[in-house]
C-alpha cells in the first residue's frame, strides 16, 4: 500500500518489483492507493490516500512552512485519518491480506492523514506490517519548518512491535536507528540482471536518428529527471571541456517538479558553452508508440542502448537507481560522489569515473579515455556487470523478502 502505483517513479518501480519477487513464490498481490494503474481486479483505489488530492494539498500547505497549525486543519487531518483508517480495515478483509508492505506512506509526510491512519489501524490490529522506507523527511529541507512535528513523530515513521522496517541505504539505517530507536533491514534497490538487456532491435534502431544525432556522434545520456540536485550543469561542463563537437547531451527525464527555472538556466548554460543539449522526455514513454505529434516514443531502455556515456552527476540521492542501470546495460558512467555512493555503492569495487564536487583535468581525461579506448570500456563495463548481478540483482532481494516474510511466517520456505 502506498499513496500512489503508477508511472515510473522510483517507489512505483520497487513496489512491482517486490510483488514480482512474491509472485515468482505463489503469492498474491493486492494494492491499496490514491492513484493506481495496477489491475482494478487486485486493487482497492482510496483518492484521498493519493497526495495530489486537493484536501490532501490543503492540509500539506498548511502544515509545512510554518510553525503552528489551526485548530481546523488538525480536524480535518483526524478526519481523514478515520476515514482512510476505515478503509484499511475493508481492504484487509475483502482481499484476506496476512502481511502489508507500507510503500514510503510511513516515511515521508505527502499524505499526513494517510500515514496517521495506517498508525492507527497497526496500532488497533497488530497487524504483520513491512515498513519500506525511501526518503524519510529529514532528508528533505522543505520539511524542516513545519506545524506537524507531533503526527511526524507519531507516523514517519510509526515504531510498533509488529512493524518490521526496511531502508534503502546505510545512512537512512543509522538515521532511523538514532532517531526512533528501532533497527531496519537494509534491502537495496534492485534490477534484474539475471535477464540481459534488451540492445539495439529493429525498432529502436533509428533512435539516434529521430532525436537528430548521428551515427558517429558521441551521447552522452543524463536519464534524469531535471531538478537542481542531479548537478546536470557539471555534464554540461564535462562536454564544454572535452571540446569535441562530436559529444552531445541527452536528457531523457522530464522537469517540472520542482519548475522549470533549473532547465532553462541549464540550456542557457549549454548555449554559453556550445554544447549541443538534446532534452526529449517526450520521445520517451512506459511503452513504445507514438506521442502527441506522431513521433515515435521509445523506452528508456531504448536511450540506454544507444548511448556511450552516462552521466550521474548528482549533488544527492536516496540510492542511486540511474547508475545501476548504468551498469545493467553495460554503461560507462560518470559519478559525482554523493554520500550514498560513498558508502554504499563504491567500496563494492564499481570501476566507474569520478569527480568531488567539480571536474578536474584528470576527470576529463579519463573520460576521453572511456571514449577513445574500446578494450578499457569494455573491461570497464563487464566488471561493473559482474558486481551488479552480485549485489543488486532479483536474486539479492530474493533472499531479503524471504527473511522478511520468515519473520512473520516462522516458516523456511517463503
Amino acid at each position: 500500500m502506498g499513496t500512489r502505483f503508477a508511472g515510473t517513479d522510483g517507489v512505483s518501480l520497487e513496489a512491482a518489483k517486490w510483488a514480482r519477487i512474491l509472485w515468482d513464490h505463489r503469492h498474491v498481490s493486492y494494492w491499496y492507493g490514491g492513484k493506481l494503474d495496477t489491475d482494478p481486479d487486485i486493487s482497492m483505489l482510496v483518492p484521498h490516500a493519493y497526495f495530489g488530492h486537493s484536501d490532501i494539498q490543503w492540509i500539506n500547505n498548511r502544515c509545512f512552512g510554518q510553525v503552528t497549525r489551526d485548530p481546523e486543519v488538525t480536524r480535518r487531518i483526524l478526519a481523514l485519518a478515520e476515514h482512510l483508517k476505515r478503509t484499511l480495515y475493508d481492504f484487509t478483509r475483502k482481499f484476506d491480506i496476512e502481511i502489508m508492505v507500507v510503500q514510503n506512506a510511513l516515511t515521508i509526510p505527502m499524505n499526513i492523514p494517510l500515514g496517521v491512519a495506517i498508525a492507527m489501524f497497526v496500532a488497533e490490529t497488530g497487524f504483520p506490517t513491512i515498513a519500506h522506507h525511501h526518503d524519510f523527511y529529514w532528508e528533505r529541507d522543505r520539511f524542516s519548518v513545519n506545524a506537524c512535528g507531533d503526527l511526524l513523530r507519531m507516523a514517519f515513521p510509526c515504531t510498533l512491535p509488529s512493524i518490521q522496517h526496511v531502508t534503502i541505504n546505510s545512512e537512512a539505517q543509522r538515521a532511523l536507528s538514532h532517531r526512533r530507536g528501532v533497527s531496519s533491514i537494509l534491502v537495496p534497490n534492485v534490477l534484474e540482471f539475471e535477464v540481459e538487456p534488451e540492445g539495439v532491435d529493429d525498432y529502436n534502431s533509428d533512435f539516434r536518428e529521430q532525436i537528430g544525432i548521428s551515427k558517429d556522434d558521441v551521447l552522452f545520456l543524463q536519464p534524469t529527471r531535471v531538478v537542481p540536485r542531479k548537478g546536470i550543469e557539471h555534464a554540461i561542463s564535462l562536454i564544454g571541456a572535452l571540446r569535441d563537437p562530436r559529444c552531445k547531451l541527452v536528457i531523457s527525464h522530464e522537469s517540472g517538479d520542482e519548475g522549470n527555472e533549473y532547465l532553462h538556466a541549464l540550456q542557457e548554460m549549454a548555449d554559453r558553452e556550445g554544447v549541443e543539449l538534446l532534452y526529449i522526455p517526450d520521445r520517451i514513454g512506459e511503452e513504445r508508440g507514438t506521442n502527441e505529434r506522431g513521433e515515435k516514443v521509445y523506452l528508456l531502455g531504448d536511450a540506454y542502448a544507444h548511448a556511450d556515456v552516462i552521466t550521474y552527476p548528482s549533488l544527492y540521492e536516496g540510492f542511486g537507481n540511474a547508475l545501476i542501470e548504468a551498469f545493467y546495460y553495460r554503461k560507462p558512467a560518470l559519478v559525482n560522489r554523493y554520500s550514498i555512493f560513498v558508502s554504499d555503492i563504491e567500496p563494492r569495487g564499481f570501476d566507474v569515473v569520478t569527480m568531488n564536487g567539480y571536474l578536474t583535468r584528470e576527470v576529463i581525461n579519463k573520460v576521453q579515455r572511456v571514449i577513445n579506448d574500446p578494450e578499457y570500456r569494455e573491461e570497464m563495463v563487464e566488471t561493473n556487470y559482474s558486481l551488479g548481478k552480485r549485489y543488486y540483482s532479483y536474486a539479492v532481494l530474493r533472499r531479503k523478502i524471504r527473511t522478511l516474510v520468515t519473520n512473520y511466517t516462522g516458516m523456511d520456505d517463503m
